[in-house]
């Protein structure tokens, strides 16, 4: 078992930080992930995103069982670590899982908005919740931080359709509906379950289930 006492010298951010370098990390890795989805062929970028859930995973889940290797990672993502990722899984682990359940199980199109919305809304609607999020709805979810993420769920959907010239006749409804999928998914909690797993599974559902009634794979 981890011991006390060295992890409480450590300073790491809170979740009530705004944290730079933890978003601006976030946004980056996730956008590479859009784009090697996009651009690579799919064998390809499954095989980067199995690999690299075999290299952090494992290792993550070990570290709680030794504490050399908790110093090691505690030093090593000291930058874009929380606190609370000392004694608890990483959200990184939570974020590679729910990709890989998206990527396996939905088509290409619902994956690649949904990396969108995993790389920017949850990062921005955390920044605006913070620094303005003073009517909470859920925990430390605001209508503030809601706002947000709904902002940029519809923008990055209304760009991602006009750009692949998808439901072009109905682009603005489908965006402003994708954004509150985007939105709901960023806001509401399941359990105790870590938002990076959680957004990424129900944005991807709800984005299904709206291109389905929009007759997008008919």
């Amino acid at each position: 078992m981890i011991t006390e006492g060295f992890f409480n010298l450590v300073d790491l951010k809170k979740r009530s930080d705004i944290h730079y370098a933890r978003k601006i990390w976030h946004m980056s890795a996730v956008f590479a992930m859009f784009l090697a989805y996009v651009y690579l062929p799919k064998e390809v970028s499954f095989s980067l995103l199995v690999i690299g859930w075999l290299l952090f995973v494992p290792f993550d889940f070990l570290r709680h069982r030794y504490a050399v290797l908790n110093d090691f990672a505690v030093h090593a993502f000291k930058p874009i670590m929380r606190q609370s990722e000392v004694k608890k899984l990483a959200g990184t682990t939570f974020l590679l899982s729910g990709v890989l359940i998206v990527y396996v199980i939905f088509p290409r199109p619902i994956v690649a908005l949904t990396l969108l919305f995993l790389a920017f809304a949850d990062p921005i609607a955390s920044y605006f919740g913070i620094l303005y999020g003073k009517d909470k709805i859920f925990g430390h979810k605001s209508i503030q931080g809601f706002m947000a993420a709904f902002f940029v769920c519809a923008a990055l959907t209304l760009a991602f359709l006009l750009y692949h010239n998808y439901l072009t006749d109905r682009v603005i409804v489908v965006s402003l509906l994708a954004g509150l999928v985007g939105a709901f998914a960023e806001l509401i909690p399941i359990g105790k379950l870590d938002d990076n797993l959680t957004l990424p599974l129900m944005s991807a559902v709800g984005l299904s289930i709206l291109f389905y009634f929009f007759g997008f794979f008919a």
